[in-house]
């Protein structure tokens, strides 16, 4: 009884958060008067804070984790364009928590790592560790994100996004890439807080391999 009472939370919930908090900044505009010059009430709503998006964009990413049917739900609501218009128009808050839910949404979907591919993700990522003027701990994320898509997301129980390492040498160079590959199988024996470590050392390793080069 208790399972059924959470899938039917995480089935409600995805859909709230892409019809409010993740809707597209335009959807969320007013841009019609007529209801000044209407008796009819008018629901006014104003776009989404950085916080909000990015307390949004946790819920779902705790869904997809927990619960597997979140992924073809967020799949439904073309959550992979979403978000990438997220990563590209929103602060480093909303960044932060858009790469962490990207790695959720895609891991065992390989419809939305289709979505990721079609989106040129890799590049969209690749734009934002490669610009030192971007905030270091965010381009340090990027690092994290490129590092468990390709150990831990890529080609798990499915095919596997086929441009995907094509991608990162193309954008961020051989060395970088290599160096990639070579560090993302990290920590398949450590406990989760060896693991966490373990992913912001290679991170940071990824970045200054970029910023040599």
């Amino acid at each position: 009884m208790d399972q059924a009472i959470n899938c039917v939370s995480y089935v409600t919930v995805v859909p709230v958060l892409f019809r409010h908090s993740l809707r597209d900044t335009e959807d969320q505009n007013v841009t019609s008067l007529d209801h000044i010059f209407t008796v009819e009430p008018m629901e006014i709503t104003s776009p989404s804070t950085d916080s909000e998006v990015s307390l949004a964009l946790r819920v779902l990413e705790g869904c997809c984790l927990i619960h597997c049917e979140s992924n073809v739900l967020a799949h439904q609501y073309k959550a992979i364009p979403v978000l990438m218009n997220i990563l590209s128009t929103r602060g480093v808050l909303g960044q932060g928590a858009c790469l962490d839910a990207l790695i959720a949404i895609m891991l065992d979907s390989s419809a939305n790592q289709a979505d990721f591919e079609a989106c040129n993700g890799i590049e969209e990522v690749a734009i934002l560790i490669r610009d030192k003027q971007v905030d270091e701990k965010l381009r340090l994320k990027c690092g994290e994100f490129l590092l468990l898509l390709i150990g831990h997301v890529n080609g798990r129980e499915r095919p596997p996004m086929a441009t995907i390492h094509e991608d990162i040498r193309r954008f961020l160079g051989e060395k970088s890439a290599s160096l990639i590959w070579a560090a993302s199988q990290f920590g398949s024996t450590l406990d989760p807080e060896q693991r966490l470590t373990a992913l912001q050392i290679q991170g940071r390793r990824v970045l200054e391999s970029i910023d040599l080069y």
